[in-house]
């Protein structure tokens, strides 16, 4: 967060169940595709396993038909044939073995089912090399993962691929706790959105998530305002800029620290110490602050008012209205590719 947004400043998950029914039939039918333990499947679709067919109720991976209330008993089944394995149309190349790939190709295995590229690999097997490759979803309808957050780990990666080891995922699911609402309110392509703008503004304000401090340390001893009741017990240089939206200034740290329940004012350096406080700041902003603009990036992106006031919210002064074309432009573009990401359209009033 800038110096000068900061002066603007002190003036101024759950995903839903699909629900199947259980077979009344006693007929055996034809058995649909083997269960995998590697793959993603979402509410509806099926699998075999132990001569019965089952259908998933919701998103699951890696739980066993018959041990888990996630799976509906669809009936006993024959062997006589198969169906196709689940999943939406890909226009992805065939994997093959022995051959390159960058993080983030997307092929088709030899089951018909698609993977993602986690990491660069010599053409490692999609299914044995787990932590290569991650199950993948095509046509823009990618499972809510486990938690309810719309975006899952390999997007993740996908979108920061060189970030700073810091900022964990782990990190970033643990502090959506802290406001339940974010990425989880509205319909599901709102949901994408929202996801999508705060990790773009945070991809912008990090440089990709590479970032962990303010780079210019010779702004540090400028975020004390003295005129505080409480002061700056850390130290006139210790409210610099950390996290994922930069969080500066005594006040927007005390502020913080108060909404989150964190000892911040006095022990900034948490947000530097602790990937899932990191986030939690970012997400105090994002949710709780309005900065320069007329309402939280949250409000902006629930009531469709379009990524452009997200930004106006975070650095409007300085960049909007023509301050700086660039920067926004910036922000727009990455905006754009992540919710290519996700599977969604971006909206209207990209711009601010």
């Amino acid at each position: 967060m800038s110096r000068k947004l900061a002066a603007y400043l002190l003036a101024a998950a759950t995903a839903i169940a699909v629900v199947i029914p259980m077979s009344t039939s006693a007929s055996a039918a034809s058995c649909v595709a083997g269960w995998s333990s590697g793959t993603v499947y979402t509410g509806g679709q099926t699998a075999s396993h132990n001569g019965r067919n089952w259908a998933a109720k919701w998103w699951t991976q890696g739980e066993t038909p018959g041990s888990s209330d996630v799976w509906a008993d669809r009936g006993a089944c024959d062997g006589g044939g198969t169906t196709p394995p689940p999943g939406n149309t890909c226009n992805a190349p065939n994997w093959v073995a022995g051959q390159f790939y960058r993080a983030g190709a997307i092929v088709k295995y030899t089951d018909g089912r698609y993977y993602i590229a986690e990491h660069d690999n010599p053409g490692y097997d999609p299914v044995i090399s787990t932590w290569y490759w991650n199950p993948h979803t095509c046509g823009g309808t990618n499972p809510p993962q486990p938690g309810g957050f719309v975006v899952s780990e390999s997007q993740f990666n996908q979108m920061f691929p060189s970030r700073n080891p810091f900022y964990t995922y782990a990190g970033l699911t643990a502090a959506l706790s802290s406001y339940p609402g974010f990425a989880n309110t509205g319909s599901d392509t709102i949901k994408r959105q929202e996801a999508a703008a705060f990790l773009a503004n945070a991809y912008h304000e990090t440089g990709g998530l590479v970032h962990i401090v303010e780079q210019n340390q010779n702004n540090y001893p400028h975020y004390c305002d003295p005129g505080q009741p409480y002061g700056c017990p850390a130290g006139q240089a210790a409210y610099y800029g950390r996290g994922p939206i930069q969080l500066s200034w005594n006040f927007n740290y005390k502020a913080a620290g108060d909404a989150l329940g964190l000892p911040l004012l006095t022990n900034p350096w948490l947000v530097q110490q602790d990937p899932a406080v990191a986030w939690r700041t970012a997400l105090w902003y994002w949710n709780t602050q309005r900065g320069p603009g007329t309402m939280t990036p949250h409000d902006a992106m629930i009531n469709s008012r379009g990524f452009g006031e997200t930004i106006r919210s975070i650095n409007g002064s300085i960049e909007c209205n023509g301050g700086n074309p660039a920067q926004v432009q910036s922000r727009v573009t990455r905006y754009q590719q992540f919710t290519s990401i996700l599977g969604v359209s971006p909206g209207g009033n990209l711009y601010c």
